[in-house]
């Protein structure tokens, strides 16, 4: 069994800033990376940020140069740092992780319950 837990969603002016917060925990014997996807209703999960076991970074295209993740690959931890948010990324944001568990030598990709970001124009 392996747990996402996310925090730091919640309401927000445009142009401000939030924080989103993952911890995994569990049956993981490997995380190869963690990231972020947020999605709305009727539309299909989007990419906001990925973050590799190398540092290597990549964001989706309407997030590039305001959000910035970080993480500690080994512990499972991440953060999203999300500046001058706008009412287009009102969206339930969820961590995404992709590890190997330690009863079974593949690596699989699993995802958070979700946070919910609103942002107020």
């Amino acid at each position: 069994q392996v747990q996402l837990v996310e925090s730091g969603g919640g309401l927000v002016q445009a142009g401000e800033s939030l924080t989103l917060s993952c911890k995994a925990s569990g049956s993981i014997q490997r995380v190869g990376r963690m990231g972020w996807y947020r999605q709305t209703p009727g539309k299909p999960r989007e990419l906001v940020a990925l973050i590799y076991s190398s540092g290597k970074t990549d964001y989706g295209d309407s997030v590039e140069g305001r959000f910035a993740i970080s993480a500690n690959i080994p512990r499972g931890t991440s953060t999203l740092q999300m500046n001058d948010l706008t009412s287009k990324d009102t969206a339930v944001y969820s961590c995404y992780l992709f590890f190997q568990p330690k009863d079974d030598g593949a690596f699989r990709d699993y995802w958070g319950q979700g946070t919910q970001v609103t942002v107020s124009s």
